[in-house]
Formats: C-alpha cells, sequence, structure tokens
C-alpha cells in the first residue's frame, strides 16, 4: 500500500495502492470544511477516511482510489457546489462524498442528479436530504435518530411534562427541533417555547436565548447547536445562567457532548442526558480496537468522534460500491450495491435502508458521568435499529 497524501486548503488528493493490472482508477471526489471555524469537523471526517483506507487496502479489490479534496470553508452552499461541479466537470470523479453541513449538502445534491454520480453522505443530518436526489445515500444520521426519540425518553423517563427548546437556525437546526417536538408531544408533554439561537458559523451569546428559558421555567431544555465550539458555549452559558440549580435538565443530540470537546465541559455537564449513535467511549470490542488504531495514527492525546467514525464507515460503504461494481462505477450500480448493505461499525451495526437509502442504526441514551476526573460517556438504554422516524412517519418534506 502507499499513501500520498497532498496538503492543500482547495485540492487534495490520497492515492490508495498502485492497483492491479487492468484494474480501474477510481476517483472520488472528497466536500469538506478544511479551513475557518469548521476545519475540525472536517478533519475528523479526514481522518476517518484515512484511517479505514490504511487498515483496508485489500476492501478496494486492487482497484487504485485517489482522492481529490475540496474545501467547502463554510455552510452557505454556494462554495459546496462550485467544488462539485469542478469535480464533476474537471476532475470527471467516479464518486462524491464528505459533506459536513447540510446546506452544502442540500445544494450540491442536482448537480448529483445531472452529472449522474454517486453521493455518499458522511455527516449532513438533514432528515430529507437523500430525497433531493435519488443518487444520494447516507452513512451518518439524521436529526430524528436522536431528536425524536430523545422527545419520547424525556417525557417517559425523564419526567418531563414540559421543555423548552433552543435550536441553530439553519434546516438540521429547525429538523432536530421538529423532531423533538414530535416525539414530545406523542408522549404527552408540552413545548413552551421554540428559540431560533443565531447561525451556524459563528458561535453567538446565548445568554439571551437561555434567560429567555430560564424565566419559562420548562422541566427539561432541548438544545441542538453544531457540534465543536458551539457546544461547549452551551454548558458555560447554562452554568452561568445557573439553570441547573434552577431545576431545568439540559437534554439534546449527542451534538452536545462531542468526545472532542466534552472536557471542556465543566462539572455542570456531568448527569447531562442526551440520544446519539456514537461515543469513543463505547466498551465494545470493535470500537476499543478502533479507538487504539486512531490513537496510533492521530496521537494518544486525540480522540474520534461522531464524525469521524462516519469518515471511516463511509469508506467502508464506497469500498464495498467499487469491488461490487468491480471499479466501473455508476450511480444506479452504487445505489444498487449499497442497498441493503450491512457493516459491523464502531458505533455498532449500520445498514443503509433500501427503501430510503438512508442509514438504520441503534439510537443511544447517553449519560454524562464523572470518573477518575474526566467526563464520560455511559449508555444508559438502547433503540435498537432505529429507522429514520421522518421518513417512516412521513412528516413533511419526508413525505
Amino acid at each position: 500500500m502507499r499513501l500520498r497524501n497532498w496538503a492543500g486548503a482547495l485540492a487534495a488528493a490520497l492515492v490508495l495502492g498502485a492497483g492491479s493490472a487492468g484494474a480501474e482508477t477510481v476517483k472520488i471526489g472528497v466536500v469538506l470544511t478544511y479551513s475557518g471555524g469548521a476545519a475540525q469537523f472536517g478533519e475528523q471526517i479526514d481522518r476517518g477516511m484515512n484511517l479505514f483506507m490504511k487498515q483496508n487496502a485489500d476492501a478496494f479489490g486492487g482497484h487504485k482510489v485517489e482522492l481529490i479534496k475540496r474545501d467547502s470553508k463554510r455552510p452557505g452552499g454556494d462554495i459546496a457546489k462550485n467544488a462539485v461541479k469542478e469535480l464533476i466537470t474537471r476532475d470527471k470523479v467516479d464518486i462524491l462524498t464528505g459533506f459536513v453541513f447540510s446546506p452544502n449538502a442540500m445544494a450540491s445534491a442536482p448537480l448529483a442528479t445531472q452529472g449522474k454520480v454517486p453521493m455518499i453522505i458522511m455527516n449532513a443530518g438533514t432528515a430529507w436530504i437523500p430525497s433531493l436526489s435519488p443518487y444520494i445515500a447516507r452513512v451518518s444520521f439524521t436529526m430524528w435518530h436522536a431528536g425524536y426519540p430523545m422527545g419520547k425518553y424525556a417525557s417517559e423517563k425523564l419526567g418531563c411534562k414540559t421543555a423548552a427548546i433552543g435550536f441553530t437556525d439553519y434546516p438540521p437546526g429547525k429538523d432536530s427541533r421538529n423532531a423533538f417536538t414530535t416525539g414530545f408531544e406523542e408522549a404527552g408533554g408540552k413545548v413552551l417555547e421554540a428559540i431560533p439561537m443565531g447561525g451556524p458559523r459563528e458561535v453567538p451569546d446565548f445568554t439571551p436565548f437561555f434567560q429567555r428559558v430560564k424565566n419559562a421555567k420548562p422541566d427539561c431544555f432541548y438544545v441542538f447547536v453544531p457540534a465543536g465550539n458551539h457546544s461547549v458555549a452551551v454548558i458555560k452559558t447554562f452554568s452561568t445562567l445557573g439553570m441547573k440549580d434552577g431545576g431545568i435538565k439540559l437534554i439534546g443530540p449527542g451534538d452536545i457532548t462531542q468526545d472532542t470537546k466534552l472536557q471542556s465541559m465543566g462539572a455542570d455537564a456531568d448527569g447531562m442526558i442526551t440520544v446519539h449513535h456514537y461515543s469513543a467511549d463505547y466498551k465494545t470490542p470493535t470500537n476499543l480496537a478502533f479507538v487504539k488504531a486512531w490513537k496510533e495514527s492521530y496521537g494518544a492525546d486525540t480522540t474520534p468522534d461522531f464524525m469521524g467514525v462516519a469518515g471511516y464507515d463511509g469508506m467502508a460503504a464506497i469500498a464495498h460500491a467499487i469491488t461490487a461494481q468491480g471499479g466501473k462505477i455508476s450511480a444506479e450500480g452504487t445505489m444498487k450495491a449499497l442497498s441493503g448493505w450491512t457493516y459491523d461499525s464502531p458505533r455498532g451495526k449500520i445498514t443503509i435502508d433500501p427503501e430510503t437509502r438512508d442509514i438504520i442504526q441503534d439510537s443511544n441514551v447517553h449519560k454524562v458521568v464523572a470518573k477518575d476526573g474526566k467526563l464520560m460517556i455511559e449508555v444508559i438504554d438502547t433503540i435498537p435499529q432505529v429507522k429514520d422516524p421522518c421518513k417512516a412517519l412521513k412528516i413533511g418534506k419526508c413525505k
């Protein structure tokens, strides 16, 4: 195996293996945030992809794989769309992948359809993205995988009769709000407030939004923000305003307890409940081996998060699609190869739903616990093999 990594924000390529005689070269266009405030997300996915390729050179059936990387920089959609256009028309890529932010995936979807290039989403979580093109499959999650079961769990298990919602005001935030509201109200709860809290690019001052929630005195406060620095700011504002002492339970999807930010969150994160599909603290043999390999590759002080594992699993899906088609990639052939594909991921069993081209996976209830001077994730409940509830319930654009 030969790995070559070209550093560069706007373009990079990674070539795997010399390939056997007559083997096809498969070009994969990778669109991620390699610069700016969200560069940490792109780095996680990139590292996950590279780790899978390093460990599983033979998974590609002897075919040469070339990664051509483009920097989407921000979630507005325009830069990502231009990058995808260039990847399709100039670089002639066989597969598109990456996509941290939903607006970037949404803007790019029509180009995947027009160019008949399969698109494997490794993060963007707005539920209805696969409906934008017949050539999209997703290996990450939807906002409903966490929001809907969190709503039910808050009412049925946490004793929350009332809740407030704070959400970042862009498509995934609105989707997460709708998911939690649906689950919570179905279980008999009442939402008192649903507050948009700025956009995804810059971390806003959450104080006025949280003060409004504190004044409303809900039993639970469900928060969705992009992972990273947004999540640390959420915990700090919650702590500063004394909301925990006021009897308000802070809950949300696992984005707000991201593995890479968990140790920065402070004592008020202890006891917090979220729903998510991955934590580096999972004790399964597959995940223990994955985390060990990650630290050996990237440093003992690094840790994978849900984006890192999505990059890893995404490359496993791409490897399967390449070998299933003998290296001769088509959009229809890739979707057929991934229909019903099942994989033993570090997060647990995952499957691509043949009906929706979206992921089926466990949704786990996480509790943040303080242990040996560190904050850790403990799984206290599991909703097994969840299909995207938005599509299952045929809600809104998921119909």
